[in-house]
């Protein structure tokens, strides 16, 4: 930072809350699909063991529509496995805006006190 210009204490703690806040942002986006995963494993566990032609309903856009477990299931299967990527890179972004919250605390020797 010794080219760009000096940041003022305004600055630093502006930029600090919007690193802290998109951290925060990602955290609750990873709590909330690992809630839709636990859901989708439940479900594709409680029907994975019946017959494929009997009748399940599933919603769609807010619709219940009925259709088979042999209908369903490979498409909460794909919708799981894309949760779970989905979740894979979030914990990825997570891991490198932790680096770059961690990096511009150092550079900028920023402490933070717990009250208790």
């Amino acid at each position: 930072m010794s080219k760009a210009k000096k940041l003022t204490d305004q600055e630093i703690t502006l930029q600090f809350n919007n690193l802290k806040g998109e951290l925060q942002s990602i955290a609750q986006k990873i709590g909330e699909l690992e809630a839709d995963s636990d859901e989708h494993k439940a479900v594709i566990d409680t029907i994975s063991p019946l017959n494929g032609d009997r009748k399940c309903f599933r919603l769609v856009g807010g619709v219940l529509v009925e259709r088979t477990v042999k209908d369903v299931l490979p498409a909460l299967q794909m919708n799981y496995e894309g949760i779970k990527s989905i979740m894979e890179q979030l914990v990825q972004n997570y891991k490198n805006k932790e680096d770059e919250f961690i990096a511009f605390q150092k550079e900028h020797n920023i402490r933070v006190i717990s009250r208790t």
